[in-house]
């Protein structure tokens, strides 16, 4: 969903740092501003960064102060446009030819949002029920892939109207998700390749989302 770059890029859905927000976009000047931390460092104007799972253009830069230029349709789709100054949000530079491909194949073209319903805490992990809407169900499987908030997670237990992801203790402190809370809305990408099927099966997705 990057308005700017016009460049087809893929991220994996690993996570590399979380940022915070330093100034929260709003419509009368739509503009996010967020401290990169270590992941400023490689970054330069002009370079691409998924921000919750949302491909966002790098536009300026002071020291680890990243600036985003966003769209009505980029703060509509996705909880960018829900952000309050100091939120965490997800951070991960695009692959490069050669990379490991340690989650999916994640285009950060958010699909929209899914609401976290319950988080139930099991030991050190933590299994979140998230809402399953109708017009996805074809798209939310059991053992299949999603990205929530940028993360390349798995699908667990998928009811009528909610599916469960596992999280485990590692990914619960080096994401966002340990500061959400029930009730949040999560930026959420399909599987690309549930897409294509779909397609080649004359049900297109775009045609519900």
């Amino acid at each position: 969903m990057d308005g700017t770059s016009g460049r087809a890029l893929m991220f994996t859905g690993i996570v590399e740092a979380v940022g915070r927000v330093q100034a929260k976009p709003a419509e009368a000047h739509p503009v996010l501003w967020i401290d990169g931390g270590k992941v400023a460092a490689s970054l330069k104007p002009g370079d691409s960064l998924a921000v919750n799972g949302c491909c966002l253009t790098v536009t300026q830069m002071e020291k680890t102060s990243l600036r985003f230029d966003t769209l009505e349709e980029t703060l509509r789709r996705t909880n960018l446009g829900r952000l309050e100054n100091g939120d965490p949000v997800n951070l991960e530079r695009p692959i490069s030819v050669g990379s490991r491909m340690d989650g999916h194949f994640v285009t950060g073209h958010v699909d929209g949002q899914l609401r976290l319903v319950e988080i139930r805490n099991r030991g050190q992990e933590h299994e979140l029920w998230i809402e399953r809407p109708k017009e996805w169900d074809a798209a939310i499987v059991p053992k299949g892939s999603i990205a929530l908030d940028g993360i390349s997670l798995t699908t667990g237990i998928t009811k009528a109207d909610r599916f469960s992801v596992w999280i485990t203790p590692f990914t619960w402190q080096a994401t966002n998700l340990s500061a959400r809370r029930t009730g949040a809305l999560l930026n959420m990408e399909i599987d690309i390749l549930a897409r294509y099927v779909a397609a080649q099966l004359g049900k297109p997705l775009s045609e519900s989302l």
